[in-house]
């Protein structure tokens, strides 16, 4: 789960090596935001693999510390002339990146994939409906809410956790706040000197839970490397690939195509971990996507 926090600043993707430019421009713009989308789903089911030896929190502490190290190497955060406001919004935007990450990956250890990725995916959603002024909007938001509702555990023979559901609900909340802070924080910082604060005061958020619940299994050179391979297939590359998709086509059309990642994450979760949705989950899954598909063409 990523998204462009900032316009693109050339000389990031690659920087220093004309190759993987020119590997990259070689791609159409589309297919590289279906290869983010297939990086974030293959590691976050590389991620619920790990749950199984380590808890959700300290997985999130992997990934926020392989992306905070990666892009503090990229990009070293530039403080100086900010205001008070100005690091109050970077907070805000780094405190909402982790809880998000986090919140999404307690609903993933509650969920199958695909199901978690389209509850939260009501959190952009949200924010495109409102953007929009179109009474057509009322179609894609009952829609959505059609998809939930065949979601709900109505009878105890579903399976489905509402604990799972709700901690997807908060992800998705903490989803729209991260669009809203991102845009704000992109205004107040330099380059990429936003994203790196950011990512750094996730890390000093999610350290604490992540240390205390996975303890010394943190250290254990088999983890660190899944962590690493999370963290750069979740953050690092899909981050880098959404910022040359973006330079070369338009948000709308890219948000269009980042409507497909719950289907992408339930394909995913069946591939990797066998997970099988049964029909009503699969037309859930298709309503809100269909949903944000039509939210984002009218926004």
């Amino acid at each position: 789960m990523t998204g462009p926090a900032e316009p693109y600043r050339p000389g990031l993707l690659g920087r220093g090596s004309g190759l993987l430019r020119a590997a990259a421009d070689a791609v159409p713009p589309s297919g590289l935001v279906l290869l983010a989308i297939l990086s974030v789903q293959v590691g976050a089911g590389f991620a619920k693999d790990l749950f199984a030896v380590l808890s959700p929190a300290g997985v999130v502490f992997l990934r926020i510390a392989t992306g905070a190290l990666v892009l503090g190497l990229l990009a070293r955060p530039r403080l100086r002339g900010l205001s008070r406001g100005d690091l109050g919004v970077g907070v805000a935007f780094g405190l909402t990146l982790g809880l998000m990450n986090l919140s999404i990956y307690e609903a993933l250890a509650r969920l199958p994939m695909g199901i978690a990725v389209a509850v939260e995916f009501l959190g952009p959603l949200g924010v495109a409906v409102a953007a929009s002024r179109r009474r057509l909007d009322i179609l894609w938001v009952a829609l959505a809410a059609a998809g939930i509702a065949l979601l709900a555990p109505w009878d105890q023979t579903g399976g489905l956790s509402l604990a799972g559901l709700g901690f997807g609900l908060l992800a998705a909340a903490c989803w729209a706040g991260y669009i809203l802070l991102s845009a704000a924080t992109g205004r107040r910082f330099p380059g990429m000197s936003g994203l790196t604060f950011a990512m750094l005061v996730s890390l000093v958020f999610i350290t604490p839970l992540g240390v205390a619940s996975g303890g010394t299994d943190l250290l254990r050179p088999e983890f660190l490397l899944v962590g690493l391979g999370v963290g750069l297939l979740s953050s690092v590359i899909p981050y880098s690939i959404e910022l040359e998709a973006l330079r070369r086509m338009p948000k709308r059309v890219f948000g269009i195509l980042m409507s497909l990642e719950p289907a992408a994450a339930a394909l995913v979760g069946l591939v990797v971990l066998g997970e099988i949705l049964r029909m009503r989950e699969w037309a859930a899954i298709v309503c809100v996507v269909v949903a944000s598909v039509g939210a984002t063409r009218s926004s």
